[in-house]
């Protein structure tokens, strides 16, 4: 599992002026079932994704895509960690994704 942590760099209409484009491309790695939750950080200095995939180098490919990161808006970090406990509703979606 992975946390992805976007950074703004630029100013909010800057940023807002595509933010059309970078729903878009969430949704498509939705319908992929790669993001598992998005939002934007409070305050809004940037945004938090979650995300599963089979390597920290495929999920910042995926990253690489997001039109904040190809117009040069905003920083991306992604950390990899291992889930030791969650609950169990979570731990049912997640199973129902993967064995899907």
């Amino acid at each position: 599992m992975f946390v992805i942590n976007l950074h703004y760099i630029v100013s909010l209409d800057a940023l807002d002026a595509h933010m059309k484009e970078h729903v878009a491309f969430l949704q498509k790695y939705y319908k992929e079932e790669v993001f598992i939750a998005s939002g934007r950080k409070v305050p809004r200095t940037g945004g938090i994704i979650l995300a599963v995939g089979r390597s920290k180098e495929e999920i910042e490919g995926i990253m690489q895509e997001d039109p904040f990161c190809t117009n040069g808006l905003a920083e991306v970090t992604v950390t990899e960690f291992l889930t030791s406990q969650t609950h169990p509703a979570f731990k049912k979606l997640l199973k129902e994704v993967f064995n899907s």
